[in-house]
């Protein structure tokens, strides 16, 4: 029987059976419960202030299933899928041109991420949605054009403005990605024919994913919120319909907990699936770390 081990704080050369007969006291944590206590009586407080406040709660009941505001939930989901279906694209196609031997395709790839990343979006939003006062008619000259006045409304601007945008950031999460595989395994490919963008498209995205998807659901989640910035030029998303109603009726604060309160559902759905995407490509890569343990003679 080995003999017990010596308590942490105990005497140096202290015997453990000098120190036997001693009693675990446990640490007294002040200063975690005086945290709390402030924590939860500033929660009570704003509690407090929404429950006594001016606030018709019947009215939040009221238009939360508003057809209204229904549309704009739909247009504000539609309007995410699209753009960052544009963003993702985009950003693919420009970190891969990031990272390409020829110059001119680095120059410009470069340019559009300095410049879509260096502006504002509220200024871009703006920038297309007046883009008839530079070119007023788009298309190709003598063959076939349309008035861009027709061709931008709020959400082609709107899908162009948050969509272009975000290929920006995207670009640079998808290069970091593509740069976190282990060069040697793209050499590999190389040695056994494959072509550049077969090496890309099979071997270094599938490992890159893991990398990639987190931000990436960070910025759907972030998508959700910026299709607001789109009521400025006149699309009908979650808080254009709700600041449209409240001019009407006055219920300001009751209109803006509505838009509130489905920005939050719908942050929260797509929350839960990043969380599902990020265990799942984690756990493809625990499953490809095991053969290298296998072979060094660990676990399997």
């Amino acid at each position: 029987m080995s003999p017990p081990s010596v308590a942490p704080g105990a005497p140096v050369g202290a015997s453990p059976y000098e120190i036997a007969h001693l009693t675990h006291v446990r640490p007294k944590h002040y200063g975690r419960w005086i945290a709390a206590a402030l924590v939860l009586a500033c929660f009570a407080a704003v509690v407090k202030a929404f429950v006594e406040g001016q606030i018709a709660w019947a009215v939040v009941g009221q238009f939360l299933t508003a057809s209204a505001i229904l549309s704009g939930l739909v247009n504000t989901v539609a309007m995410t899928v699209w753009a960052m279906a544009l963003g993702v694209t985009l950003g693919v196609l420009f970190a891969i041109m990031k990272m390409s031997p020829n110059p001119v395709l680095r120059w410009l790839a470069g340019f559009y991420i300095w410049f879509f990343r260096g502006t504002p979006l509220l200024l871009q939003l703006l920038l297309w949605f007046n883009l008839a006062l530079v070119f007023p008619r788009i298309g190709v000259p003598g063959l076939i054009e349309w008035r861009t006045v027709d061709v931008m409304t709020p959400f082609m601007a709107t899908l162009l403005g948050l969509g272009i945008n975000q290929g920006a950031y995207t670009a640079e999460v998808v290069r970091g990605g593509i740069l976190s595989v282990d060069l040697g395994q793209t050499e590999a490919a190389k040695t056994i024919g494959m072509t550049r963008l077969t090496t890309l498209r099979r071997i270094v995205l599938p490992q890159a994913m893991r990398v990639i998807i987190p931000p990436i659901g960070n910025e759907v989640i972030s998508m959700v919120k910026l299709t607001s910035v789109a009521s400025v030029i006149q699309y009908s998303e979650i808080l254009r319909n709700a600041q449209t109603i409240y001019f009407a009726n006055a219920r300001v604060i009751e209109l803006l907990i509505v838009a509130a309160i489905w920005y939050l559902a719908v942050v929260t759905v797509l929350s839960v699936g990043q969380h599902v995407l990020e265990r799942r490509f984690a756990r493809g890569g625990r499953t490809q770390a095991r053969p290298e343990a296998a072979a060094e003679g660990g676990p399997a």
